[in-house]
């Protein structure tokens, strides 16, 4: 359905539906050309969401365009009519809490900076902040937008 191998994923950690609030799907992959080499069989997608909660997929891996950054995300919302979203707060919530509850890092807590939307020419910076309190993860979210254009309103 993305377009990758089953090598690609890294399968140290599930591919889990996780909900903040709007449930995705996190789909953790190994390498960055596996995150640029996915695109969505829409047929495969439609039927994959019609038995989930969730309606999106967001695939992830720790190989980034940036060393500042710990992450690239790309979030795949055709369900939505957005067929690739470059900065959906929702969806990096699920998985900054994902990240916690699986120990991505090794810790029960995480702050991490996502880059995001630069497959289509609209890249963003995200900011995942987690921890884990007793059964309960708390999760901040925040971000910048980067100029990729300027004009004038009239």
């Amino acid at each position: 359905m993305l377009s990758i191998n089953q090598a690609d994923i890294d399968d140290r950690y599930p591919i889990q539906e996780v909900s903040t609030g709007t449930p995705f799907i996190m789909v953790p992959l190994k390498t960055l050309s596996a995150a640029k080499r996915a695109t969505i069989d829409k047929a495969e997608y439609l039927g994959l969401i019609e038995n989930t909660q969730a309606k999106a997929i967001l695939i992830f891996c720790p190989e980034t365009l940036s060393d500042a950054n710990h992450l690239t995300v790309r979030v795949f919302a055709d369900y939505y009519g957005v067929p690739e979203d470059p900065a959906t707060g929702s969806a990096n919530g699920c998985l900054a809490g994902y990240l916690v509850k699986h120990r991505y890092f090794g810790k029960d807590q995480t702050n991490v900076r996502v880059e995001q939307g630069h497959q289509i020419n609209r890249p963003s910076l995200l900011l995942l902040k987690a921890q884990e309190k007793g059964k309960e993860i708390d999760v901040f979210v925040g971000g910048r937008a980067q100029m990729v254009a300027k004009g004038e309103f009239i």
